[in-house]
């Protein structure tokens, strides 16, 4: 029952409105500097190994450990801390639309807990469907990978084919970063990851545009 539960939390095609977004990744296409299957993969790898390693996995890490605890103010705590840790706005907003409405999917299973933010969302459903934490690490690295990788294969773009090369290729990193975010360090939420900061502030102000972020 709780692998369900994880594969539907985890579910990249989710009706939270993730497609909607590219975390900056249409900057980087339009800039040229992500063009083919090696440099959308390069990308992605940087970005599961910084900003996701070191915020989102480690708040959804967090979060889980939380609930166990029914540490509700640590939870809260969590969340507006993922608030303060997102600078640019598009981002910020994102994560915000995309918590509530996976709330909202899995609200008859799980108490509304008032959080907002993706991630802290995704480890409080984890920890209260049952699910063990490095499944719901491996299933939070996945979506984010496969999210990415979807969106390079739209905007680059490359084959569907060139896609799942990309995915299969992260599976060796993934089971590394899942190993290492057992435990996060808490003082290491939010380290800088200037480049990518600039791109999704840079996206606000593209003249066209695909994607919401």
């Amino acid at each position: 029952m709780s692998l369900l539960s994880l594969l539907q939390l985890s579910d990249p095609a989710l009706p939270i409105g993730g497609y909607a977004h590219s975390g900056g990744l249409e900057t980087y296409v339009q800039a040229g500097i992500v063009r083919d299957r090696a440099s959308a993969e390069e990308l992605v790898r940087g970005i599961l190994r910084t900003s996701v390693r070191y915020t989102d996995a480690a708040l959804m890490a967090l979060a889980y450990k939380a609930t166990m605890l029914a540490d509700t103010a640590g939870l809260m705590e969590l969340d507006r801390l993922c608030e303060a840790v997102k600078l640019p706005r598009e981002i910020r907003e994102a994560s915000r639309k995309l918590g509530g409405r996976l709330m909202k999917i899995f609200e008859r299973h799980v108490k509304e807990a008032g959080l907002r933010h993706y991630s802290v969302v995704f480890g409080y459903c984890a920890a209260s469907l049952g699910v063990g934490l490095p499944e719901a690490l491996t299933g939070y690295y996945y979506n984010v990978a496969a999210g990415m990788v979807t969106n390079c294969v739209k905007l680059i773009p490359m084959g569907q084919q060139d896609g799942q090369v990309v995915l299969f290729s992260l599976q060796p990193l993934i089971t590394e970063l899942v190993e290492e975010g057992l435990a996060p360090d808490r003082e290491m939420i939010g380290m800088s990851c200037t480049g990518l900061d600039i791109r999704c502030m840079q996206h606000e102000q593209l003249y066209s545009r695909l994607y919401m972020s």
